[in-house]
């Protein structure tokens, strides 16, 4: 009995440092909208630069993830499933930062929250792979939360911002299903090869007379923290649990980026957001619930 003390201890903790890990992992893809919000460059200039810096950050750790820097490692990039992760990749990013300049923060969270059950819907249809009834359930009621915001957007000014988050996260959901054609697909390098596509995709629209040290320092951090370390940490830190347990921790980032955006900016969204997301955030709520206590049933 007194041998297992240890063990026991050994895996709490290894459960308490993934708990951190994607915490902190949170915290981090929470300031999107603050990064966003305090840059002063236009669209094309973020989207090229904040992409550079954050391939160039998400570099370093590929040496040592998945397998490390191999050539079979990076060639598998250029296989069919390869290239459509880096091209989904690349629009995400791309759109990513498009709707966070032309919508409200709130509203691109609030629609990008629905990215996995999104993923879930494509799984079922494309691989006829087996979907709980309530995350079907889950999903449509969310997209039910999308169409009031999108639809109260129309004739706003924030209509083409939102339709960005909504393609955002239609291919992000792309992201999370194309590996499972594919399970050689590494996600690192292709993450890497996006971005520094999009860079150069764009980087000919960027205006690089509002590149001052002040817009090069967010823009290099807005890349560091909120795509590669976020990344990184989340990757590692997802690991360590059970996956509900990983989704409930990191669904608090539909919740704090907006209130961050709100409390160092007064940006306050309007009516039909907070009756959309109140859908989304309760259903994402009920579905993470119920997910835990299947596990804990499965456990016992």
């Amino acid at each position: 009995m007194t041998f297992q003390f240890p063990t026991r201890s050994a895996l709490a903790s290894d459960y308490e440092r993934g708990v951190i890990l994607v915490a902190v992992a949170t915290l981090a893809w929470s300031c999107s909208g603050v990064y966003a919000r305090l840059l002063t460059t236009d669209i094309w200039t973020a989207i090229a630069w904040r992409s550079l810096f954050g391939g160039i950050f998400l570099l370093i750790p590929s040496f040592f993830l998945e397998g490390g820097f191999s050539r079979r490692q990076w060639n598998s990039i250029f296989h069919p499933a390869g290239l459509a992760m880096i091209v989904c990749q690349t629009i995400s990013q791309a759109c990513f930062i498009g709707a966070l300049y032309m919508t409200t923060v709130a509203n691109v969270t609030m629609i990008y929250a629905t990215a996995p059950f999104i993923a879930a819907f494509l799984s079922w249809s494309m691989l006829k792979e087996r979907v709980a009834n309530r995350t079907l359930i889950a999903g449509g009621v969310c997209l039910v939360g999308v169409a009031v915001i999108v639809a109260s957007s129309i004739g706003g000014g924030t209509g083409v911002g939102d339709l960005l988050a909504l393609g955002m996260t239609v291919t992000f959901a792309l992201i999370i299903v194309i590996p499972r054609f594919d399970r050689s697909v590494p996600i690192l390098p292709s993450s890497v090869v996006s971005g520094f596509l999009t860079f150069v995709l764009f980087v000919p629209f960027a205006s690089t007379a509002s590149l001052d040290a002040y817009n090069w320092l967010l823009l290099a951090a807005f890349g560091a923290t909120n795509f590669a370390l976020a990344f990184v940490l989340f990757l590692f830190g997802s690991r360590r649990m059970p996956a509900a347990d990983a989704a409930l921790i990191s669904s608090l980032e539909i919740v704090l980026t907006p209130f961050w955006v709100w409390l160092l900016f007064s940006e306050k969204p309007p009516m039909a957001t907070f009756l959309g997301g109140l859908i989304i955030l309760a259903t994402i709520v009920w579905h993470t619930a119920a997910d835990l206590r299947h596990g804990r049933r499965a456990r016992a």
